[in-house]
């Protein structure tokens, strides 16, 4: 049985463990921007990212009451971009793809999540969650997802 898995909005109280796992070894080399992250730019980025919600959504996922990982929403033109992170501990548990099938659900329009072409869970994540692979520029994969249309014709 497959344990519930939600997401709530991000708030400023997220702000130290958004931090850790952004900052996780792990995460960092399946990131697009390698670097570490320090808390004073976290923080202003964090309270920007929060106060424009047209034009990004953040979420911290979490299975009975713990948080297990976060998932962020960028508007692009007519498109939403979508990214993850799983907290260390929940890595290999199904976490990513439960998260990503939640958040398309949040969404309107198409959907594009780009991934490294290093990043074979992250790979697996969006082709199991039915994103289909567009393109690949300089190592970075391009998946997209639209909807199924429900209109009787």
């Amino acid at each position: 049985m497959t344990k519930q898995l939600i997401l709530r909005p991000a708030e400023m109280a997220d702000a130290d463990l958004l931090l850790l796992w952004r900052n996780d070894v792990e995460t960092r080399q399946a990131s697009h921007n390698t670097d570490e992250v320090v808390l004073s730019s976290h923080l202003i980025w964090l309270e920007a990212s929060l106060s424009k919600p047209d034009q990004r959504r953040l979420w911290v996922a979490e299975m009975m009451g713990k948080a297990v990982g976060t998932c962020r929403a960028d508007r692009v033109e007519n498109r939403w971009e979508l990214s993850w992170t799983v907290a260390p501990e929940a890595r290999g548990k199904g976490v990513a793809h439960q998260m990503l099938s939640v958040l398309v659900s949040y969404l309107d329009g198409p959907l594009v999540a780009q991934v490294r072409s290093d990043n074979m869970a992250s790979i697996k994540v969006v082709e199991r969650a039915g994103f289909a692979f567009d393109k690949e520029e300089s190592g970075v994969l391009y998946y997209v997802f639209f909807r199924q249309s429900s209109s009787l014709v």
